[in-house]
């Protein structure tokens, strides 16, 4: 059978048992999908670049690994998403409430308070819910979903929450809302 006939999963298996020459068409094959799919994610075609000769490394690298249970080619994107994810965290500023001068305990309590606490309650709120989208925008998508789950599940079950064991603080000296700690030395 040719290259070109022959399943991504075929050539990654010969890849892997030591036949370089079927690297080639499985990279030409993928190489603009993976390189498009990445471009439109970071938006710069220079860390495109950077993160698609990663990708590819990975794939070379870790061709004996595959595991013909699912397609390659959610194989070689899960690769690209995973690349693409670690590049984000590393290149991305990260900005607290803290920093934006709120304490998150208060945040969080006062955008479950009651919506006719006046109007400048609602101002407030208005307010400190604009920063909280904000931070909560620049957090890496699993901290964001891992923060907004346990904010769903306490505010669902609040028996369920106080159960739940309290963070070990690594902020000295700061307010921490995680431990209910006022400060920690």
């Amino acid at each position: 059978m040719t290259d070109a006939g022959e399943s991504d999963e075929a050539l990654i298996g010969r890849y892997a048992r030591g036949d370089a020459a079927a690297f080639v068409p499985l990279y030409r094959r993928h190489e603009m999908r993976v390189w498009r799919y990445l471009e439109r994610n970071v938006g710069n075609r220079a860390t495109a670049d950077e993160l698609m000769q990663e990708v590819w490394f990975a794939v070379a690298r870790d061709a004996v690994r595959y595991e013909p249970t699912s397609r390659f080619t959610t194989w070689l994107f899960t690769i690209a998403r995973n690349r693409m994810i670690d590049s984000i965290r590393t290149s991305r500023q990260q900005v607290s409430l803290e920093t934006l001068g709120y304490e998150a305990e208060l945040v969080v309590q006062q955008l479950t308070t009651a919506p006719n606490a006046g109007p400048l309650a609602a101002v407030v709120v208005r307010d400190q819910a604009a920063a909280l989208t904000q931070a909560l925008g620049q957090l890496p998508r699993e901290q964001r979903d891992a923060f907004l789950l346990q904010i769903e599940r306490s505010r669902r079950s609040p028996k369920a929450a106080s159960r739940q064991p309290k963070a070990v603080c690594a902020m000295p000296g700061r307010s921490c809302a995680s431990c209910s700690a006022s400060t920690h030395e």
